[in-house]
This record gives C-alpha cells, sequence and structure tokens, in this order.
C-alpha cells in the first residue's frame, strides 16, 4: 500500500507503536491485546487496530497480537530494519548534541558533519569526522547518502537545502525555523522546536485556567 493512502495522524502514531513494542519485548512480554496497548499509549483499542489494518492487521481474534512479530513488521513498515547514511549540515552545539545521539540503534547511520569553519575541520564527535563544505558533493556520492539533517541558521538553511537536493539527497531533517521549498522527490520532515515550546505554553496556560475556574 502506497504512503499516500495511509493518513498523515497513522504515520505518526507508528514510531510510538515501535518504541513501546520494544520496551514491551524487553521485559519479557510475548503477545499483548490492542487492550492492554492500549493502556499503555493512552490511545483507544479501537483506533490501534484501525491503525495497523492499514498495513494487514497483524493480529489474531482471541490472541492478540505477537509482540516480536509486531515490533519487526512495524519496523520494515518504518524503513528502520535498513541502513540509512545520513550527514549533519551545521557543526554548533546543536548539531554535535545531535551527532552525540545514538540514532544508529534505528538504522540512522550518521558518517560526517559538514562546517564551513577551518578550525575544526578534522575533528570528530564520538568518532564522526568533520569536513568542509567544499568536500560535500564528492562525499555524497562516495558515500550514497540518503539524508541531511539541517541544523543552520535560517538564513543559510534554503542555500544548502538547494544544495543538498542538487547532489542527490533524498530527505532532509530540518530544524531551522523555515519551511523548505523543495523538489517533489525529496522528503523534508521539518521540526520546528519553538513551535513545540509554544503548544507547552498553550497547554499549561489552559491547564492553569482551568484549574483556577475550579477554585
Amino acid at each position: 500500500m502506497e504512503e499516500r493512502q495511509i493518513s498523515k495522524a497513522v504515520i505518526k502514531r507508528l514510531p510510538r507503536y515501535y518504541r513501546y513494542l520494544g520496551e514491551i519485548l524487553n521485559n519479557g512480554v510475548e503477545r499483548i491485546s490492542s487492550g492492554e496497548l492500549s493502556n499503555k499509549m493512552q490511545v483507544t483499542a479501537s483506533q490501534i487496530r484501525q491503525d495497523l489494518n492499514n498495513f494487514g492487521g497483524f493480529g489474531q481474534q482471541g490472541y492478540g497480537y505477537n509482540v516480536k512479530y509486531l515490533y519487526d513488521e512495524i519496523g520494515k513498515i518504518l524503513g528502520v530494519n535498513q541502513s540509512h547514511p545520513m550527514i549533519i549540515i551545521g557543526g554548533g552545539n546543536f548539531g554535535r548534541a545531535l551527532a552525540n545521539y545514538d540514532f544508529e540503534k534505528n538504522g540512522f547511520v550518521t558518517k560526517a558533519i559538514f562546517d564551513i569553519r577551518p578550525e575544526i575541520a578534522g575533528s570528530t564527535v564520538r568518532g564522526i569526522p568533520v569536513l568542509m563544505m567544499e568536500q560535500l558533493e564528492e562525499y555524497v556520492a562516495r558515500e550514497h547518502i540518503e539524508i541531511a539533517v539541517l541544523t543552520l541558521p535560517k538564513s543559510k538553511v534554503a542555500e544548502a537545502a538547494a544544495r543538498l537536493t542538487q547532489c542527490g539527497i533524498k530527505a532532509l531533517w530540518n530544524f531551522a525555523h523555515l519551511d523548505l521549498d523543495v523538489p517533489d522527490n525529496v522528503v523534508v520532515e521539518n521540526v520546528h522546536l519553538v513551535d513545540s515550546l509554544m503548544q507547552l505554553s498553550y497547554r499549561i496556560s489552559n491547564y492553569e485556567s482551568e484549574e483556577n475556574e475550579k477554585v
């Protein structure tokens, strides 16, 4: 089934299923019902069944779900059973923090960090080399890089994105506060941290308002 036929809401929930099932699997649980999974995820059992039915169901009536099988199948749907080589554009504090994160356990292998400052050329972060931007095109072609992580200032990110798409990058993970305009064959995941904080602020404000109304 093509991804475009699956709603974005379902796709957004799949990583949560995968994460929770991994935790359940590590606890030695072999099977689980949609009701039990519902209690852990705070998603209705009906919603879980509907979501999984988009991909074939995977469960058996009266038995529930085999945890290992469901975990592996969702991993295949998400593509994390494959290796995805990626690079980080921007060797500042945030880029280095991301380089220190262990994405490899989910199949995302950070191969290099690119920056424009010659004073950090040749340094490493967790064994990952820092290279110069003039090496970008040759490196992407040689290492068959699929994903670029953008940790640049807003003023620099559009230019970098254009350059990356021209040299064959398939996907951009964008942390700059700018929605990118890229070719249709390039996938973009925008992560706007300030937007997330504002959503948090909204929830805090509304919670406090509701509590005050109860007083």
